[in-house]
C-alpha cells in the first residue's frame, strides 16, 4: 500500500506518532487510508450540504474496511462570482482545486480517494487531479438543487437572470422580479438546469469515474446519501483490486462522454474542461473532432436553459444510464471499464420514462446539443450550445457591435443600444486576455429577457454560462490578447454565422482584413491584474487546448 510509505517500519515511528496525535488507533492505521476531498463550504449553495455527503462516503470507507481522513477544497460560487472582476477567478480555480489535492494526496501518501465536488470547477479540477496522481478514485457529487417555482411554474437561476433584462425591457415590475429573486433557487445542490456543474456531473458517471445517479440525484434525497455510502464501499473494492483512474479514463471514455454530452444538451463549458481532464491522461481531444460525434449523436434531452425540464426530471426519466440506453440502441456507446464494473453492464436494466428523455427514433435533432465552429474569425474553433439556439438564429449575417468588455456590451445592451439583427462582440475576455475567461450569463440572460435573442447574436473569446441561451457563441480562438482576428473587427463590420455548417466568418474584403493583420495591432484595453491572476495569464494556453497551464 502506498500508505506503507508513512506508517510502517521502525523509521516511519515519528509519522505514527503523529497519526496517534489525531486520535488515531493502531487498528485504524492498519488499514488503508482514503483521502476524502470535500468542498464544503458556506458561500456556495451547491457546496453547502456536502460534510453530510462527505461523513456518509466516511461511513461507507469504514463499512468496507478501510480509514478515511477528510481536507478540505476550495470553490467559487459561478452565480455570485458573475458580473464582476470575480468571476476572473472562476476557471483558474480549477487549477488550484487540481493542484492543491495532488499536494495533500501526494504528501500524505494516501491509498485511494474519494472527491466530493459539486459546482462548476470543483468537479473537473478534482477529476484532473486524480488523473495526475493516479491512485484508486471515485467521484461522489452533491448532487442538483430542486427547480424552484414561480406562478406555479418551474424555474430556476438562468430565469432569474431574465427575468432582470425583462425588467430593464419593461416587461416584468418590481414585484414580479422579486417573487424570483425570492423563489428561484429554494435550497441547496447546484443549480438545477443542465448548466456546467450538473454537467460534469453528468459527464463523470459517462467517463466511468461515478456511480450511476451521481448526475441526477438531487441534493436534499435521501438517495444521495445512500450513494455516497455505496461510493466510500466502492472505493475500497477499487483499492483491493487497483483500479486506477488512468485504467478508466482512455480514449474510449471521453468518445462516450463526448455522445452523451451530445445526447443530453450539456453547457458548452464542457469543451473546456474535458480536454482538461484529458490533458492530463494524455489523450487528446481535437475540437474538430467533436463535430464528428456531434453530427452522428441526437440530442435526446432539452434541459433548462434549453427547455422546460431540470435535471429532477431527467433523474425520475431513469438518469444518465437511461439516455445511456438509448444511444446503446444505435451503437453510440463502446464498453470501457468504470469504477464499479463496464459501462454497458450499467445500461442493460436502463430504461428512459416520461418525456424528459426522448427515444432515439424521435430526438430533437439528429444532431448533438453542442457545435465547434471554424472560419476566419476562429480559425482553431468556438464553441455553441446548438440546443439552445432558435431555429431562425441558425444562420445568421449581421453588423459587427464591438465591445472590449463584458460591463461595456452589458451597458449597451441594458441601454437599449442593440438593434434586432446585430452580432455583439465581446473581446479581450479570453484565457490571457481577460485574464480568466470570464463566463458572461448577464448579456445572454438580458437579451434573452428583452426578447432580443431571436434576433441578435453573440460572440466572444470569453465563454458563456452553461445557463445561457440563445446564439451565444464563446471561446473564439486564438483569443484577441493573443492576436486573433477577433482584435481586428471593426463597428459594422458583416458577420456571417452558419451553425448547420459549423461556419463562423468576418466577411470583409481579403484586401482590408490584410491591411489590418499587418498594419499596427489594436491596443489592449488595460487591466489591473496582479496576484495570482498575472501568474496564470503567462501560463494558460488557449480554449481550444482547454486553457490549461504549460
Amino acid at each position: 500500500m502506498k500508505s506503507d510509505n508513512v506508517k510502517t517500519g521502525i523509521d516511519r515511528a515519528p509519522h505514527r506518532s503523529l497519526f496517534y496525535a489525531l486520535g488515531m488507533t493502531e487498528e485504524e492505521l492498519s488499514r488503508p487510508l482514503i483521502a476524502v476531498v470535500s468542498a464544503k463550504s458556506e458561500i456556495v449553495p451547491g457546496h453547502l450540504h456536502l460534510d453530510k455527503v462527505a461523513q456518509a462516503a466516511k461511513d461507507g470507507i469504514r463499512m468496507a474496511g478501510g480509514t478515511p481522513f477528510e481536507f478540505p477544497a476550495i470553490g467559487v460560487c459561478d452565480g455570485i462570482a458573475m458580473g464582476h472582476e470575480g468571476m476572473r477567478y472562476s476557471l483558474p480555480s480549477r487549477e488550484l482545486i487540481a493542484d492543491s489535492v495532488e499536494s495533500m494526496v501526494k504528501a500524505h501518501a494516501f491509498d485511494g480517494m474519494v472527491l466530493v465536488p459539486n459546482c462548476d470547477k470543483a468537479v473537473p479540477g478534482m477529476l484532473m487531479a486524480a488523473a495526475r496522481v493516479n491512485i484508486p478514485a471515485i467521484v461522489i457529487s452533491g448532487g442538483p438543487m430542486l427547480s424552484g417555482r414561480v406562478n406555479g411554474v418551474k424555474t430556476s437561476l438562468s430565469s432569474l437572470f431574465e427575468a432582470v433584462g425583462a425588467h430593464a425591457g419593461g416587461s416584468m415590475d418590481d414585484a414580479g422580479l422579486l417573487e424570483y429573486e425570492r423563489r428561484a433557487c429554494p435550497g441547496c445542490g447546484s443549480c438545477s438546469g443542465m448548466y456546467t456543474a450538473n454537467s460534469m456531473n453528468c459527464l463523470t458517471e459517462s467517463l466511468g469515474m461515478g456511480l450511476p445517479g451521481n448526475g441526477t440525484i438531487p441534493a436534499v434525497h435521501a438517495a444521495r446519501v445512500a450513494l455516497a455510502k455505496r461510493a466510500g464501499m466502492q472505493i475500497m473494492r477499487a483499492v483491493e483490486q487497483d483500479i486506477k483512474p488512468r485504467d478508466i479514463l482512455n480514449e474510449t471514455a471521453f468518445l462516450n462522454a463526448l455522445a452523451v454530452d451530445m445526447a443530453l444538451g450539456c453547457s458548452t463549458n464542457s469543451m473546456l474542461h474535458l480536454p482538461a481532464i484529458a490533458h492530463e491522461c494524455g489523450v487528446a481531444i481535437d475540437l474538430a473532432s467533436v463535430n464528428a460525434v456531434s453530427e452522428k449523436t441526437p440530442n435526446l434531452c432539452h434541459l433548462a436553459p434549453a427547455g422546460h425540464h431540470y435535471i429532477e426530471e431527467l433523474n425520475e426519466a431513469g438518469g444518465v444510464s437511461a439516455v445511456m440506453a438509448e444511444l446503446s440502441k444505435a451503437g453510440l456507446l463502446r464498453d470501457n471499464k468504470t469504477i464499479d464494473g463496464m459501462l454497458l453492464n450499467r445500461v442493460k436494466k436502463a430504461k428512459a420514462t416520461g418525456d424528459c428523455i426522448r427515444s432515439i427514433e424521435d430526438p430533437y435533432s439528429k444532431t448533438g446539443g453542442i457545435a465547434v465552429l471554424f472560419g476566419n474569425l476562429a480559425e482553431n474553433g468556438c464553441v455553441v450550445k446548438r440546443a439552445a439556439v432558435a431555429p431562425e438564429m441558425m444562420r445568421h449575417s449581421g453588423p459587427a457591435r464591438v465591445f472590449d468588455s463584458e460591463e461595456q456590451a452589458y451597458a449597451a445592451i441594458m441601454g437599449g443600444e442593440i438593434n434586432r439583427g446585430d452580432v455583439v462582440v465581446i473581446r479581450y475576455e479570453g484565457p490571457r486576455g481577460g485574464p480568466g475567461m470570464r463566463e458572461m450569463l448577464a448579456p445572454t440572460s438580458a437579451l434573452c429577457g428583452m426578447g432580443l435573442d431571436k434576433d441578435v447574436a453573440l460572440i466572444t473569446d470569453g465563454r458563456f454560462s452553461g445557463a445561457s441561451r440563445g446564439a451565444a457563441i464563446g471561446h473564439v480562438s486564438p483569443e484577441a490578447a493573443a492576436g486573433g482576428l477577433i482584435a481586428h473587427v471593426r463597428e459594422g463590420d458583416t458577420i456571417r454565422i452558419d451553425i448547420d455548417r459549423y461556419s463562423l466568418t468576418l466577411d470583409v474584403p481579403k484586401e482590408e482584413l490584410n491591411r489590418r493583420l499587418t498594419g499596427a495591432r489594436p491596443k489592449a484595453p488595460e487591466r489591473n491584474t496582479g496576484g495570482w491572476l498575472a501568474r496564470y495569464a503567462r501560463m494558460v494556453t488557449s480554449a481550444d487546448k482547454g486553457a490549461v497551464l504549460e
